[in-house]
């Protein structure tokens, strides 16, 4: 808890004297009092005094950092490392040029540590939560070799890839969730508003109704009763689980499995799993990080806990001796191409290439699934809309076609 409030962004209030002995004031962003009386002191100010103040939450919001973000200064730091910048100077390029307060900070404390002689992996690791396991592991097997550009490079293009795949899958997602809550909405407005309004018409026929007339009425007088009820256990089932679902790992691995075997949507979540761990695989293993502790962090950030057990099994099996694409085969979580491929891989001693090329086709099938979504579910959704819509107006309109037929 201690180390999370201390990687909070803070507003300290100062006041101090300047060289011209003139009395200053002012406030700043940051981490924590040691980086604003460092900064203070840059500037040549006495200072007095700093107060520590509450940050609104529209300013932390603007001034978090996100994976994006560590995305764009790793290909930064690349870029520049890869020309020949010194690390503490592309550090310090960076961090002036920010717009981002805790970036500032974060960077600021990186460039002290590794100025006093701290390794940069211990430096990222300690400055923020930001960087990940394999992040730390990267930098630091790139600190031995003297690879450090190489694998600034070579981190910056796995983050790209893993972005792109994220946003793939969430725009897979979003497109039929958006589907489903619009057509809830209309039924829910017609159910309580436009239905209601027929109701009072068809009273003043004092005839008997149709049944699928009956029925949806009835369906109006439950919703108009327990609407908010229904809002309120909808809305506490879904945080329940997702609390349920942190705290019990066999709640949260059935549920991932159960995702896995939902149509269409499932296949993409197995296609982008599958393609997270052998791009992550492939950087680590490529960089010089032994193959199980490659596993092992490659596990921490599979992203769905059914491959997370089973890598976590892989790890397990590889430890005892047994060739990985067996050890693969064993978890029947990786269909046969990639368990080929592997084998491949670990017989030819390219094993690095060959996980790089099964995370590459399956990025392109998971593009390509996306990118035709809307063709799949096309008639889905006109089906669905169809009953569900189509239904409600049906069922209202029936008593006045039969009003109709008994006038004529």
């Amino acid at each position: 808890m201690k180390s999370n409030q201390q990687h909070q962004l803070k507003n300290y209030r100062w006041r101090g004297i300047n060289n011209n002995g003139k009395k200053v004031s002012g406030q700043i962003l940051a981490l924590s009092e040691l980086e604003v009386r460092d900064k203070l002191k840059e500037q040549h100010i006495n200072i007095k005094k700093v107060k520590k103040g509450s940050v609104s939450l529209l300013t932390k919001l603007t001034h978090r950092v996100n994976t994006k973000d560590i995305t764009v200064l790793t290909r930064q730091l690349a870029t520049m490392l890869a020309t020949g910048v010194p690390i503490v100077q592309a550090l310090k390029l960076v961090a002036d040029n920010h717009r981002k307060a805790e970036m500032k900070s974060i960077l600021t404390q990186i460039n002290k540590g590794v100025e006093a002689g701290t390794p940069m992996s211990k430096a990222i690791r300690t400055a923020s939560a930001h960087f990940d396991a394999l992040y730390v592991d990267l930098i630091a097997t790139g600190e031995q070799s003297g690879n450090l550009a190489q694998v600034f490079e070579r981190l910056a293009t796995y983050r790209e890839k893993s972005e792109q795949l994220r946003a793939k899958v969430i725009k897979a997602l979003i497109y039929p969730s958006m589907v489903v809550l619009v057509a809830l909405g209309v039924s829910y407005l017609m159910l309580t508003m436009v239905i209601p309004e027929f109701e009072s018409m068809f009273k003043g026929f004092g005839a008997d109704l149709p049944w699928f007339t009956q029925q949806v009425l009835y369906l109006s007088h439950w919703v108009q009763a327990y609407s908010l009820w229904i809002a309120v256990s909808c809305a506490s089932l879904f945080i329940g689980m997702k609390l349920l679902r942190q705290k019990s790992q066999a709640i949260n691995l059935h549920t991932s499995r159960l995702g896995l075997k939902l149509p269409i949507i499932g296949e993409v979540l197995s296609k982008a799993s599958i393609a997270k761990f052998s791009r992550t695989l492939a950087t680590s293993f490529s960089a010089g990080i032994p193959i199980l502790s490659s596993l092992k962090t490659t596990a921490k950030t599979a992203g769905n806990m059914h491959y997370q057990v089973a890598i976590d099994d892989v790890h397990r099996d590889t430890a005892a001796g047994v060739p990985m694409y067996i050890a693969m085969r064993n978890t029947n979580a990786f269909p046969e191409m990639v368990l080929q491929m592997v084998m491949i891989g670990e017989e030819s001693g390219k094993l690095d290439d060959m996980l790089n090329k099964v995370a590459s086709i399956y990025e392109f099938e998971v593009d390509n699934t996306v990118d035709n979504l809307g063709k799949i579910l096309e008639p889905l959704i006109i089906v669905f809309l169809g009953v569900v819509v189509g239904g409600l107006v049906v069922a209202m309109y029936l008593p006045i076609f039969n009003l109709m037929s008994v006038l004529g």
